[in-house]
């Protein structure tokens, strides 16, 4: 078996693979054989046909046949001994079969790139970090407070933070139109949560009071058949009640599974500074490797691109599925090539970092990697462990997240390091 490579444009190769002619030959008559033993033509019996009759018939088919058993039995070896990694499935473009001593195809494909990794010590990254202040506990525990408000109907008119239940309609140019219309609609005045007037025109008016409302819709509305019309709302106030915050008292504890309001600030204190430490690690994570990849230049298999956009695709279309939403009809998988790229471009870096400084992962390091992740989930150690263990795509999963982790350390090692003090608002009021 003889092999050759092309260069074609940019990653493209062509490898081209001589096998003996007589290799072929035989695949197309144990073919033939094998229809003359299976198909029915008239004047013969099934399983009697002779071969040159099918061979005449079928021949064509045959070979076509017989080309893929070829370069499937041959490629991979072909490859091997030429030492050559495909960065995809290869596809066939030529095959020649009417050779005296060889039976010749060639496959075109894209090889991954080789990468020389620039100097760590060149590169300046942010690092960001964050102190949780007793302001921001304060404003945390508040907000536990608010989630836990109850409303209770009151007889006077409505003032900002009440809860106001209405009915109605809106009109433009006199008509209803789709969306304009509720029944026993709720809003808590202050919020923000509709148009601008709206909130002001339900604001100091009591139970049982009508109010007309002339407004236009913001030119931005995400409605964009509405943006910019001008309606007409008449609103029907039903009901107005006033909120009641709890008290900080072992009772309001309780409503989160904590037996004294002591209980409930260990616990809250604990769980912001896990909340934010999780955040910063992947900004800081997504600043190292953004300044890895302005530093590193380098092309990328389309191939990979146009696997990891479709992945990208089916993730979203599941994830809308399971959250009830309505998928469109048709989304182009070209939407997600920008981010493919970006994933495929770090997943190349961080395996050539990876080999550059002979990184690998223990099972113990997994384990591990697993252990801690029970714990942010609450879930018993080893069953999340045996759960991995099962698959290897999971436990590769986990490998992956050890290896970028290990990555980043050998980056940071000899990068510059620049220190950004963030609010804990900052952080975590980010979209």
């Amino acid at each position: 078996m003889k092999t050759s490579l092309e260069t074609l444009e940019g990653l493209k190769r062509a490898f081209t693979v001589d096998v003996p002619i007589d290799i072929f030959n035989q695949k197309v008559d144990k073919i033939l054989q094998t229809m003359a033993s299976q198909v029915s033509i008239d004047g013969f019996r099934k399983g009697k046909v002779p071969v040159a009759i099918v061979k005449k018939r079928f021949g064509s088919n045959a070979k076509s046949d017989a080309v893929n058993e070829v370069v499937n039995e041959t490629l991979y070896d072909a490859l091997t001994e030429a030492k050559i990694t495909p960065a995809a499935r290869p596809t066939i473009t030529k095959v020649d079969s009417e050779g005296k001593t060889n039976f010749t195809y060639t496959v075109e494909f894209e090889v991954f790139p080789t990468i020389e990794m620039a100097d760590f010590s060149k590169l300046e990254v942010e690092k960001i970090e964050v102190d949780i202040t007793k302001a921001d506990e304060d404003k945390t525990l508040n907000g536990l407070q608010e989630q836990s408000i109850e409303f209770n109907p009151v007889k006077r008119k409505s003032k900002e933070g009440d809860k106001v239940t209405m009915d109605f309609v809106g009109t433009i140019e006199g008509a209803e139109f789709e969306g304009g219309e509720a029944k026993d609609f709720e809003l808590i005045i202050g919020k923000g949560t509709m148009i601008p007037g709206f909130e002001e025109c339900v604001t100091d008016v009591a139970a049982g009071k009508t109010v007309e409302l002339d407004v236009s819709f913001p030119e931005d509305y995400q409605a964009t058949h509405l943006a910019g019309k001008p309606v007409k709302f008449s609103i029907n106030i039903n009901e107005v009640k006033a909120p009641k915050k709890p008290k900080l008292d072992a009772e309001f504890a309780k409503k989160f599974d904590e037996k004294s309001v002591e209980d409930l600030l260990a616990s809250m204190k604990e769980q912001m500074r896990v909340e934010i430490d999780g955040r910063i690690e992947q900004l800081n994570k997504d600043a190292l490797f953004n300044a890895l990849a302005a530093a590193n230049e380098f092309d990328v298999p389309q191939s990979s691109i146009d696997a990891e956009a479709q992945s990208l695709l089916t993730e979203m279309q599941e994830r809308m599925q399971q959250q009830g939403q309505m998928q469109p009809t048709e989304m182009p998988v070209s939407l997600f090539n920008e981010e493919a790229e970006r994933r495929v471009r770090l997943g190349l870096m961080v395996g050539q970092i990876a080999k550059d400084n002979k990184i690998q992962v223990t099972m113990e390091q997994i384990d591990e990697r697993i252990a801690q992740m029970s714990q942010s989930y609450g879930e018993d150690a080893q069953q999340m462990i045996n759960y991995y263990n099962e698959d290897v795509s999971r436990k590769s999963s986990v490998e992956l997240m050890i290896v970028e982790k290990m990555v980043q350390g050998t980056i940071l090692e000899k990068a510059k390091i620049k220190t950004i003090k963030k609010k804990f608002s900052e952080i975590t009021e980010r979209g």
